[in-house]
């Protein structure tokens, strides 16, 4: 007998809800969440703002072209999809406090400073090609990294009787990860998935997904947690 499933054993004795466990149970869609983070042309069309810095866009492209197949089962199955966006820039800068403005002028080759980034209603933060919301689809707009903060992401979940969250989008180790660490602190299950995300750099990406694993949920494929929706479509 494994330690861990001596450990599971104890885990569902003391936790006060039965512990969900394995993919299938976590997942199953009438407690889920799909959350799709920032899938914006300022993060992954050419002349955004991170094509602009210089960075290589072919992963998170790659990334946008495997999701549609996926919110689509989600639909499907009957999980809540929620999109989340940034805006950042406004007329009157309501968002971008001196901190985050400091840290923009040494750091982001002009970006948020001489280079507005995903002002509301710009082709800039609109949602990059066939990755849209639905007519049902909640959209959270949020103005820092993690979409918890200060939005109403939590209230949307709470209220849908959410216990797991999926997550995909940009950028794996910026938004995506701020936002499932703090899913976790809310006591949400979390499911990263491993190329429904993506990022600037493979490093980077192979990073954050060691730390996810090890600290804060579990890491599935497109491709599982499709296979399990589509198990489970009314």
């Amino acid at each position: 007998m494994s330690s861990g499933t001596d450990d599971f054993a104890v885990a569902s004795e003391i936790s006060h809800v039965a512990p969900l466990r394995g993919l299938a149970n976590k997942i199953e869609p009438g407690h889920t969440a799909l959350i799709v983070i920032d899938v914006q042309n300022d993060f992954c069309a050419p002349g955004g703002m991170m094509d602009q810095e210089g960075f290589d866009l072919s992963d998170a492209q790659a990334m946008a072209d495997r999701l549609p197949p996926l919110i689509s089962a989600a639909r499907a199955a009957g999980v809540l999809v929620v999109f989340v966006r940034n805006v950042y820039s406004s007329e009157h800068n309501f968002y971008l406090s001196d901190t985050w403005l400091e840290q923009a002028s040494r750091k982001r080759e002009g970006s948020y400073t001489r280079r507005e980034v995903c002002k509301a209603d710009s082709w800039e933060g609109d949602f990059y090609g066939d990755v849209r919301p639905g007519p049902r689809d909640p959209v959270v707009s949020k103005h820092r990294f993690n979409a918890f903060r200060n939005t109403d992401l939590d209230t949307i979940l709470r209220a849908h009787g959410i216990r797991t969250t999926v997550f995909t989008g940009v950028a794996t180790n910026v938004c995506v990860e701020t936002t499932a660490r703090d899913a976790f602190m809310h006591d949400y299950y979390v499911v990263f998935t491993t190329d429904g995300t993506a990022t600037y750099s493979r490093e980077d990406h192979e990073a954050t997904l060691r730390n996810i694993d090890r600290y804060f949920g579990e890491l599935a494929s497109v491709a599982e947690v499709e296979a399990v929706w589509m198990a489970n479509e009314r």
